[in-house]
């Protein structure tokens, strides 16, 4: 392939100089209002909870502990990891009024609060009503 190279370049006047130094900016929030994660672990543990009711054995306790542990930690942890923003440049999550006003940009584009919501909880509402499910079925049988 063929590049164009500029005339100074050929004659040697070109000036080689430093690059600009640019600010690392990171943004470690996950810009969500904290009501979603907050139904979304609610949601999940409440499936633990049902499960653990509804096949109560105290085979299960140790188990059904080490799940709400992980649970727990796995929205503890970045949690905590969003706040260790380096010199106080920490991004807040949005506001619910800000959420609903303006949305969230994804990937694909632009997405109504709504929109958003609904992509966010459908997994956990499906697997609270599969537990749901999976213990009546149980108490039936």
């Amino acid at each position: 392939m063929s590049k164009r190279i500029e005339q100074q370049l050929l004659q040697g006047n070109a000036q080689i100089v430093a690059p600009p130094h640019a600010p690392t900016v990171v943004d470690r929030s996950f810009e969500l209002p904290r009501r979603l994660y907050m139904a979304t672990v609610g949601l999940y543990l409440g499936f633990l909870g049902v499960m653990a009711t509804g096949f109560a054995s105290p085979q299960l306790a140790i188990p059904m502990a080490i799940f709400a542990l992980f649970i727990v930690a796995g929205f503890a942890v970045p949690t905590i990891w969003t706040r260790l923003a380096p010199d106080g440049s920490r991004t807040p999550a949005l506001r619910w009024r800000q959420f609903g006003d303006r949305g969230i940009m994804t990937a694909t584009g632009r997405l109504k609060a709504r929109d958003a919501t609904i992509q966010m909880l459908i997994l956990p509402v499906l697997i609270a009503a599969w537990g749901l499910t999976v213990v009546t079925i149980a108490a039936l049988v």
